[in-house]
């Protein structure tokens, strides 16, 4: 038996209302902490993308004013 035959004979909202909240009702705390986890690394890559960039500049910035000359 398909889950297609399954859900035949059902009226519209069990599947589109009943079965999503059900879903959401069990595997609510699985998708929270899924989506806080990329969130919070997503935070941390732009982070370290910020301090790499800001230390190129601060040192690009050092030697060009150390070394007497432009470029």
């Amino acid at each position: 038996m398909a889950v297609r035959e399954i859900f035949a004979g059902m009226p519209w909202w069990v599947k589109w209302i009943a079965v999503p909240v059900i879903a959401l009702v069990v595997f609510g705390g699985l998708i929270a902490s899924v989506v806080g986890f990329v969130i919070g690394l997503l935070f941390k890559v732009l982070l370290f993308v910020l301090l790499v960039g800001g230390l190129i500049f601060v040192v690009r910035t050092f030697l060009s004013s150390s070394s007497g000359h432009d470029r």
